[in-house]
């Protein structure tokens, strides 16, 4: 899965660290989410969706090798 998050968090104007107060980790999950090395709960996606003013599916795209 891809995501668009360090560029809505950039748009947004919040460090990392900023981003990961507001919804409640860590930066380095933060950092993690950016590099595409992690996977966020339901509640950690709704949590960024809300704060970065985006939908799920703005912030998450389905890559072909997720859909086998």
């Amino acid at each position: 899965m891809k995501n668009n998050i360090k560029i809505n968090r950039l748009m947004k104007d919040y460090s990392q660290e900023q981003l990961a107060n507001k919804v409640g980790v860590s930066r380095q999950t933060i950092n993690a989410l950016e590099a595409a090395k992690y996977v966020p709960s339901t509640v950690l996606a709704l949590k960024l969706s809300r704060v970065l003013d985006k939908s799920i599916e703005e912030l998450f795209q389905l890559e072909d090798s997720d859909l086998a």
